[in-house]
């Protein structure tokens, strides 16, 4: 069993910060990427930020400058800190990563069940 679990979710007025965080816990042999989708009321999911096995990161053109993904390796975690926030970043953000568990040969796709960031006044 591979579980996601975030946090660091909640209300923050525009300009704003937060910083979520997402560990991935279980019987896990490894871990390839990990990132941070989200979906706005009325939207499809999108990606936010991604980073793979080496380290690479990409963001969507919508937060680049404003948010930075971070991973680390040894905790199996992976935080999305979020800076200069407005009303279009809300949404409910999902962890998601791609995680090949003990005793499996197969790279199978989690996710977390989401957490939700309110961007208002």
């Amino acid at each position: 069993q591979v579980q996601l679990v975030e946090s660091g979710g909640g209300l923050v007025q525009p300009g704003g910060s937060l910083r979520l965080s997402c560990r991935a816990s279980g019987n896990i042999f490894s871990i390839n990427s990990m990132g941070w989708y989200r979906r706005a009321p009325g939207k499809l999911r999108e990606l936010v930020a991604g980073t793979n096995g080496g380290g690479s990161t990409n963001y969507a053109d919508s937060v680049k400058g404003r948010f930075t993904i971070s991973r680390d390796n040894a905790k199996n975690t992976v935080d999305l800190q979020m800076n200069s926030l407005k009303p279009e970043d809300t949404a409910i953000y999902y962890c998601n990563s791609n995680i090949r568990r003990v005793g499996s040969t197969q790279w199978v796709d989690y996710w977390g069940r989401g957490t939700q960031v309110t961007v208002s006044s």
